[in-house]
């Protein structure tokens, strides 16, 4: 499991989050839903060390505080960043087997992520800066998925692509969900999109979490009045 508790997060002096507590069971996705600047990169970050962050993040009974992004990879967290992230210079097979440098044994292998999304077979030898933009995003979230995480940290899966190549993407992401124990947390700012291709979700406002639920069921009309803070204006 993943317990988040009082977590605070800061740039320098500016404090992005401020006391936010979550916890994920095995096999769960949580769709981390609001507006721009609402922290969910922040959060995302945070759990990867990548940022000045107070308060208890524990991952299957081991604690990560304090510790560098390197060991939290090593400990089961995979990151797949806003805006990809490519290494330009090398193939698309150099850039998924980076993903595998954390020693973690698991289910996820070349021939596994290959299978997921065939084209990156087919362009295995292609430089990755030749990709489209759907491409590269298979390819960060298969570097990801080949160091085998625990916990799989998904940002912004569909920023910037055509809605069928989202579309295909989370389909993608669909098939994978549930049939292991890793827990997965999806940033997403299409709603509708993030609460089909989730569990549960939590809802950021100005770096608090102003709202949770099951996403089975989930009252949109009150996920938005969330979202732009309607509720506590």
């Amino acid at each position: 499991m993943l317990e988040i508790t009082g977590l605070n997060a800061f740039y320098g002096d500016f404090q992005a989050l401020f006391d936010i507590d979550i916890s994920l069971g095995a096999g769960e996705t949580l769709a981390l839903i609001g507006a721009n600047g609402a922290g969910k990169t922040s959060l995302l970050q945070a759990v990867c060390g990548l940022n000045h962050a107070t308060g208890g993040i524990v991952l299957n009974g081991a604690s990560l505080t304090g510790l560098a992004p390197q060991l939290r990879a090593a400990a089961g967290v995979g990151l797949s960043p806003e805006g990809r992230r490519m290494f330009a210079s090398l193939s698309v097979r150099e850039n998924l087997e980076i993903g595998a440098n954390t020693g973690r044994k698991g289910p996820w292998s070349l021939a596994r992520v290959t299978s997921l999304f065939p084209i990156l077979g087919e362009f295995a030898d292609r430089p990755s800066r030749l990709l489209s933009g759907g491409q590269q995003q298979m390819v960060a979230i298969g570097r990801a998925l080949m160091s085998n995480p625990a916990l799989l940290l998904l940002d912004e899966v569909s920023l910037g692509l055509a809605p069928v190549v989202a579309d295909e993407v989370m389909g993608a992401l669909s098939s994978i969900r549930g049939e292991s124990e890793m827990m997965t947390i999806l940033v997403e700012q299409d709603v509708a999109r993030a609460i089909k291709a989730s569990n549960r979700f939590a809802c950021l406002l100005e770096g608090r979490n102003v709202l949770n639920g099951t996403s089975k069921g989930a009252d949109l009309d009150a996920i938005s009045r969330a979202y732009f803070g309607e509720d506590t204006a």
